[in-house]
């Protein structure tokens, strides 16, 4: 067996460097990584089998993880298979702002009947959430300009600020859903998959109480923004999988659900149910998964789920949305398994029955993308780069790119 290690090294121009040792077969096998992420196989073409003429390389990128060639082919044959890492951008919570809703300034405060109640959501925005949620359109604008060329793009979720509460229902959020989208597919074309956040369908307003889920944001959604509740990628050895969180955890948005639209909402449930099965079921036992899902409170009923169990080792990695910030990661990972409150409105009972439950995110391994600004407290806002093994022997490489408002 004829063996050869090497590596492409930027220093020496991107040129192979490799060494060698003969052996009595010729069977050349993959040996590691090399810098800038590739892996790669080698064939030398040379006038004889042996190894005292220069050889002459190529290279040809590949998916096989082993190769063999006859040995009267192998003198002929000269080629330096080349695997190229995967590069994958995760972006969260854009929360973009257009014309429309930024005329509304804060709407919650309006919303807010009790004074107290009002002072303290308005110290809470301004020192810990977000001073001024609609000041951050730049930040997109440094994301793609940061972000080069790769292989693909996903957004988990919430593209407007959604400051009538309804969704993409209201005209002013779905323009700035539209906005948002439009220049991410016009920077990054077919490579750009989105995920559908719990503000593209409504969501009652943390303090005031007012608006939730409505049918028409889900269709217009659809329709006018072109996102799909369900979608999945072969890439390699890996299987990228997006899904609704909304409709997942629909249960625990019964309460803010409009009383005449439940039946439907739990129709539309169970079809993404369905499904989010078949993608499990006919999974092949080698590929790994990849899983967007913009809310986490969905992993625990997606843990229900026969399918999802049994394929739950080829789970490499969970990318979530929603908490902003890994200070709310981790205050979620300490609460978790806490009693739910019922008492204290819609927004607690939500927000408790999904920390009683957290403990079901583990199987998932679920990673947090923060929003684009992060919080205000922090200011840790940021997106991922994620680096993909074609043959799925090493786990993702997870690298954090901060930007700075």
């Amino acid at each position: 067996m004829i063996y050869f290690t090497g590596f492409v090294n930027k220093a020496c121009g991107g040129h192979p460097r490799f060494r060698c040792a003969a052996k009595d077969e010729s069977q050349v096998y993959r040996h590691g990584r090399a810098n800038g992420g590739f892996k790669f196989f080698i064939l030398l073409q040379t006038p004889c089998c042996g190894l005292r003429s220069s050889p002459r390389l190529s290279l040809i990128p590949t998916r096989q993880s082993t190769f063999s060639l006859p040995c009267a082919e192998f003198p002929s044959t000269m080629a330096l298979r080349l695997m190229k890492t995967h590069r994958l951008l995760v972006l969260s919570d854009i929360h973009y702002s257009s014309l429309g809703e930024r005329d509304r300034g804060h709407p919650e405060n309006a919303v807010i009947c009790n004074p107290f109640l009002r002072i303290s959501a308005r110290m809470f925005r301004h020192f810990i959430w977000l001073r001024d949620p609609h000041a951050h359109n730049s930040l997109l604008d440094s994301f793609m300009a940061q972000a080069g060329e790769p292989d693909v793009v996903v957004a988990v979720g919430d593209y407007s600020i959604d400051s009538a509460f309804i969704g993409v229902s209201d005209d002013a959020a779905c323009a700035s859903a539209q906005g948002c989208l439009a220049r991410l597919r016009g920077r990054f074309g077919s490579r750009f998959l989105a995920v559908p956040g719990d503000h593209e369908l409504g969501k009652m307003s943390l303090f005031g109480g007012a608006g939730g889920p409505r049918l028409a944001s889900w269709e217009r959604m659809q329709d006018d923004l072109g996102l799909r509740p369900f979608w999945q990628l072969d890439l390699d050895a890996h299987r990228l999988v997006g899904v609704t969180s909304s409709l997942v955890a629909l249960p625990v948005f019964e309460t803010e659900v409009l009383p005449g639209e439940w039946p439907a909402w739990q129709a539309l449930r169970e079809a993404h149910l369905t499904e989010i099965r078949k993608a499990f079921d006919t999974l092949e036992a080698g590929r790994r998964i990849i899983l967007f899902c913009h809310d986490p409170t969905a992993l625990p009923f997606l843990w229900r789920e026969e399918s999802v169990r049994r394929r739950a080792a080829q789970i490499d990695l969970t990318m979530i949305g929603h908490l902003h910030s890994n200070l709310i990661l981790w205050k979620s990972r300490v609460l978790a398994g806490m009693p739910a409150i019922n008492f204290m409105g819609s927004s607690i009972r939500r927000m408790s029955g999904a920390l009683n439950r957290a403990k079901d995110w583990r199987p998932f391994k679920a990673v947090l993308c923060p929003a684009l600004a992060g919080i205000e407290m922090l200011k840790d806002g940021g997106y991922y780069e994620l680096e993909l093994d074609p043959s799925a022997q090493t786990g993702p490489r997870l690298h954090w790119m901060p930007l700075k408002r």
